[in-house]
C-alpha cells in the first residue's frame, strides 16, 4: 500500500458473548457514551454466531500463519452468558482451530458473579480471568455501583478471595482500576496489592477534546492524571522487590529504551486487537463508543465478511499506520515514539476527527518524563558504581 504501510494481522480478539451488565459503572463507555448500540443487540451470543466467530478466526490465522491467538471473553459483563453458553464457545474454538493454532484465552469480568462454579469451570477448560477493581470500598463503590445505587465492592471482594485462593490462583491475570484522581494514588495501588495480582491495569477514563473526561480541562497545563499515576510509579518502583507488575509503566519504560509497545494506548506499534459484538458484527476498540455513535462500526460481519476485509478499511490504516498516521502536533513533538499519540479514541474532536493528540496530552509527558528521569537516575548510579 501507499508509504510503505503493510496492513499486520489481528492477534487478539474481544468477543462480545454479553451484551448487558448487572451494574451501571458511571464511567462506563458502552452503556453512558456517545455510542448507544447496545441498545439494538441481542443480550447474549447465538451458537450460530459462535460459528460464524470460529470460522473467520480460524481463516485469519490460516491465511498469516499464525501459531497462536488470544481471545478475551467480554460484554457487557460475560458470566451472565452463563456457564452452557461459556463451555460451548470455548470447546468449539478449540475445536474449529485445532491444533495448528494454539489458543488463549481470558474473561474479563467485574467480579460480582465470580463464584466456585465459574472457576471450577475456567479451571477445567483453562480460562484466565482478570477482574476490575478500583481500590478500596470507598474508591471502588464511586463509580462501579448496582443500578439501585449499592456499591458493589463487597461482592467483587467476594469473588476475588475465592478467585486468589490456593485451588484459582493461577487463573488469575490480574486487575483492572480505572482512575478518578479524587482517589488517593497510593492508598489505591495498595488496595489493589491486598489480592497479590500478577498485573495491574490502570486505565484512564475515556474521553475527548468534545466531551472532556473529569478532571481534564481543556487547555490547562494542570496534570491531575499524571500527577496521579506518578504517585503510583514512586510507590511500585521504590519498593524493595516488585510486588507486581504495572502494565503501563513497564510500557513506557520498555518505550523509552526502544522497544516497541505491546497496548494500544502508547507506542506506536500497530494495532492487533478486533471486537466482535453479540449479533457477530466486526467493530473497532470499544474505546471508540466513547467518541460518537457508530465510531466503532465497521459495517462488516462474521456471516458474510473476512477479518482481513477490515485489516483494508481507512480507519483501520489510521490505528496501525505508526508515526505517519499521527496530528502533525504529534509528529513535531519529541516523546512521540513512546507516547504514540495516546489512544486513539481520546484524540476525537467533532470538528477534525482524530487528526489531533490525546485530550491527556500534558497527562501523558508529565508520566513519561517523571518515569524516564528516574531511569535515567538509576542507570547513571549504575554507571558510577562500577
Amino acid at each position: 500500500m501507499a508509504d510503505g504501510w503493510r496492513p499486520s494481522p489481528f492477534r487478539e480478539f474481544i468477543i462480545k458473548i454479553h451484551s448487558r451488565c448487572d451494574l451501571s459503572c458511571r464511567y462506563c463507555y458502552m452503556y453512558e457514551m456517545a455510542d448507544q448500540s447496545w441498545k439494538s443487540r441481542p443480550k447474549r451470543m447465538s451458537r450460530e454466531t459462535v460459528g460464524y466467530i470460529c470460522h473467520r478466526i480460524a481463516e485469519h490465522a490460516a491465511a498469516h500463519s499464525l501459531e497462536s491467538v488470544h481471545l478475551i471473553l467480554h460484554g457487557g459483563e460475560p458470566l451472565l452468558a452463563g456457564t452452557e453458553f461459556i463451555r460451548y464457545f470455548v470447546t468449539t474454538v478449540r475445536s474449529t482451530l485445532g491444533s495448528l493454532v494454539r489458543a488463549t484465552i481470558s474473561t474479563q469480568t467485574n467480579g460480582v458473579l465470580l463464584d466456585a462454579d465459574y472457576l471450577k469451570l475456567f479451571d477445567e477448560l483453562g480460562v484466565q480471568v482478570g477482574v476490575s477493581l478500583d481500590g478500596d470500598a470507598d474508591a471502588h463503590n464511586r463509580h462501579r455501583r448496582r443500578a439501585n445505587g449499592e456499591g458493589s465492592h463487597a461482592a467483587v471482594v467476594r469473588g476475588l478471595e475465592q478467585l486468589t485462593s490456593a485451588p484459582f490462583k493461577h487463573l488469575f491475570t490480574g486487575l483492572l482500576c480505572t482512575i478518578d484522581p479524587r482517589n488517593a494514588p497510593v492508598s489505591t495501588y495498595e488496595a489493589l496489592l491486598r489480592f497479590g495480582p500478577p498485573s495491574i491495569d490502570f486505565l484512564l477514563p475515556h474521553g475527548n477534546w468534545s466531551a472532556p473526561p473529569p478532571a481534564r480541562v481543556i487547555n490547562s497545563s494542570e496534570t491531575p492524571y499524571g500527577d496521579w499515576l506518578a504517585a503510583v510509579f514512586d510507590r511500585w518502583y521504590q519498593a524493595p522487590r516488585q510486588e507486581t507488575k504495572v502494565r503501563l509503566f513497564v510500557e513506557i519504560m520498555n518505550l523509552l529504551m526502544g522497544r516497541p509497545s505491546a497496548t494500544e494506548g502508547i507506542g506506536l506499534s500497530p494495532v492487533g486487537t478486533i471486537v466482535i459484538e453479540t449479533d457477530g458484527s466486526i467493530e473497532q476498540a470499544d474505546s471508540l463508543k466513547s467518541a460518537y455513535e457508530g465510531a466503532p462500526a465497521t459495517g462488516l460481519h462474521t456471516s458474510r465478511d473476512s477479518l482481513d476485509d477490515v485489516l483494508l478499511m481507512p480507519s483501520m490504516a489510521a490505528r496501525q499506520g505508526g508515526e505517519q498516521a499521527l496530528s502533525a502536533a504529534c509528529r513535531s513533538c519529541r516523546i512521540r515514539q513512546v507516547c504514540g499519540g495516546g489512544l486513539y479514541a481520546h484524540r476525537y474532536r467533532a470538528d477534525n476527527g482524530f487528526d489531533n493528540p490525546s485530550v491527556y496530552c500534558p497527562d501523558l509527558i508529565r508520566i513519561i518524563d517523571h518515569i524516564r528521569l528516574a531511569v535515567e537516575a538509576d542507570v547513571a548510579s549504575l554507571r558510577r558504581a562500577r
